[in-house]
């Protein structure tokens, strides 16, 4: 894995749409073409990622390695998005830099959904299945997310993106097609 260099993509203010609702539709680019081109070694971080208020911010940072960031640029993903975003150049990581963890984090947020697919699982009653999943185990979610729809199964769910381990040396891994990792650290500045 080389994260050896990154690009940053800024999303700049605009009158008719809403800062969330540009992020939403860069990352469901930026999932595409994970999946289009098989790659499992661009990450992705959030330099202005907050929980307290819960943002991602306005600016996506691609690591990886020149060749790849390249190779990602030529399939002119981001078509549509070039007049809401600023691109900087692909440039070597700083010298001197942490390193960050970032990763995706499941929920059971809706107990009658869990319920259901249960019963249709395993056959049994709305009853049974109400006594397997009572209604404390959803969980009210306090990271930052973004709501998609998942390239494969068409289905619109909510990725939320949760911090990891910050090291002072890299750990190497792959990324999935959301450019997440539960292990693999991308640079941290």
């Amino acid at each position: 894995m080389n994260l050896s260099h990154y690009l940053d993509i800024k999303l700049l203010p605009d009158p008719e749409f809403s800062a969330i609702l540009l992020l939403e539709a860069l990352y469901a680019k930026f999932h595409r073409a994970l999946v289009t081109q098989h790659s499992d070694q661009i990450g992705v971080s959030f330099p202005q990622y907050r929980l307290k208020p819960r943002t991602l911010g306005n600016t996506v940072r691609l690591h990886g390695s020149e060749q790849d960031l390249l190779a990602l640029d030529a399939t002119n993903w981001l078509t549509g998005m070039r007049d809401h975003i600023h691109l900087s150049p692909i440039s070597p990581v700083p010298e001197s830099t942490k390193f960050q963890v970032f990763k995706r984090r499941q929920f059971k947020t809706n107990a009658d959904r869990l319920r259901r697919r249960r019963m249709a699982r395993k056959g049994e009653t709305y009853e049974q299945a109400v006594s397997a999943i009572p209604s404390s185990v959803e969980r009210e979610p306090d990271l930052p997310y973004l709501n998609l729809r998942s390239h494969s199964t068409g289905q619109r769910f909510c990725l939320f993106v949760e911090l990891g381990n910050r090291t002072d040396r890299p750990t190497e891994g792959i990324f999935n097609c959301y450019g997440l990792s539960q292990n693999a650290t991308v640079p941290w500045f």
